[in-house]
């Protein structure tokens, strides 16, 4: 019983960064605070994932790594942009419900996409798992709505952690020429 105490922001200072949870058929509303903290954690991430995703394109051999280059790019681009813009829709024009419910379905379906842009590349065990742990400790968060300020983006932040270590993982192993890979090895 120590741990829900723990966690309870709401009779903290903290309190006002955040909405009393809701029943589990309701949906969370965030604080305005929380709406501006869940846009930028992931607009954050746009411009290194395309920089990114250029550079495993640019360190493609042939025509197999430039195909996944593609793919994972795509998925990892999609990610943080469809989230970016389903959270500043549903921060600033949440008039627009149709439009928001067409977002959030997206959102989700782009970050099945990414998981199946990753999937295929199994080298780099650790770090794999390395990231693996960053989305199931964000998880935590993820379910921490009302319960943990700014917790859905926390999990955003784990979510990017995880796609980056995910990413070195997939260019170190993948695409980093092996001249250069024997001496980071070293």
């Amino acid at each position: 019983m120590f741990a829900p105490r723990l966690l309870d922001f709401q009779k903290t200072k903290y309190a006002r960064f955040m909405n009393h949870r809701v029943p589990a058929h309701k949906r969370y509303q965030p604080t305005e605070y929380e709406h501006a903290a869940n846009c930028a954690t992931h607009a954050l991430w746009i411009i290194p994932s395309i920089l990114g995703s250029s550079n495993l394109y640019l360190l493609s051999d042939d025509d197999w790594e430039t195909i996944s280059a593609w793919i994972y790019g795509l998925g990892l681009c999609g990610l943080f942009v469809v989230s970016t813009v389903f959270h500043t829709i549903s921060w600033k024009k949440s008039h627009l419900r149709m439009v928001e419910h067409c977002l959030h379905m997206f959102d989700r379906m782009v970050i099945y996409f990414f998981i199946a842009a990753s999937y295929p590349n199994t080298e780099g065990i650790w770090e794999l798992m390395t990231g693996g742990v960053f989305y199931c400790l964000g998880m935590v968060f993820f379910k921490s709505d009302g319960r943990i300020p700014f917790a859905h983006a926390i999990w955003h932040l784990f979510v990017a952690f995880g796609a980056g270590t995910h990413y070195y993982a997939i260019w170190r192993y993948l695409y980093l020429p092996s001249t250069v890979q024997a001496k980071v090895s070293k």
